[in-house]
This record gives structure tokens, sequence and C-alpha cells, in this order.
């Protein structure tokens, strides 16, 4: 497990799953149809407890002010600060391996109760990482 720091404020767009887990991969689909792929942007998955549930959100960094808004879709902000995290090497090959990575940071002390678990894609590896309280 590793901290790392997160520099400035990530503006994210985003399409929220209607199911979690089962609708996780179209909401990427449906995000990946709205804006070409570039490896200039920064890819996220994001997710919290609400109203009981999981929601989670297929996320793309902002890379204009009002790229979200052209797009008819909702902005969130991945707060700046330490994080705690994990890498899954080609985590295409064990699904398996994201909820128990998760289930392993959230046991940690002191995460920030406003926080995301964050997933963020890089390649064939995914980032897991949910913020540390201030």
């Amino acid at each position: 497990m590793e901290t790392i720091t997160v520099d400035k404020d990530i503006t994210v767009f985003y399409i929220t799953a209607k199911s979690f887990p089962d609708g996780v991969l179209e909401a990427h689909q449906t995000l990946h149809a709205l804006i070409p792929f570039t490896t200039e942007r920064r890819y996220f998955g994001v997710s919290r407890p609400e109203n009981g549930v999981i929601s989670y959100k297929a996320a793309a960094e902002e890379m204009e002010p009002g790229e979200a808004k052209k797009l008819n879709l909702h902005t969130l902000i991945l707060k700046k600060g330490k994080y705690i995290s994990l890498i899954i090497p080609d985590f295409m090959k064990d699904i398996p391996a994201i909820q128990r990575t998760f289930n392993q940071l959230l046991a940690q002390p002191g995460l920030d109760p406003q926080g995301y678990c964050v997933e963020q894609y890089i390649d064939k590896d995914m980032l897991c990482m949910i913020r540390l309280a201030d």
C-alpha cells in the first residue's frame, strides 16, 4: 500500500451507472461513445454509497473549462490531497481483485468520510485509491 499525493483538484465529467456492479461496463461504453479516446486524458471510475446503495460513475478528466456542459454532463471534483492506494496489474484478468482491493483500502484508518473510491485506468492497470482526511 502506498500513500500518494494529488497536487490539484481534478474536475471530471461522468455517466452514472444504472446499477452496480452490473451497469458499470455500459456506463463506460456510453462515456467513451461521447468523447474520443486520448492518452492525454485521465479516465476514472468513481463510487461511494449514496442513499444505501453504491453509486458508480464512469468519469473522464475535463480537459477544457465548459467541456462537460457542451456534452450535457454533470461534473464532480476529485479533491487534491493524500490518497491511500494500490495498483492492480492487468486488472481485466482478475475483475474480483477490484472488490478485494477496495475492501483492503476501506479497512484503513483516517479515510475522508466524504471521499470516493477512485479507480484510475492506466493502460491495462488500475490504480485504486481513497482520499485520506486532512
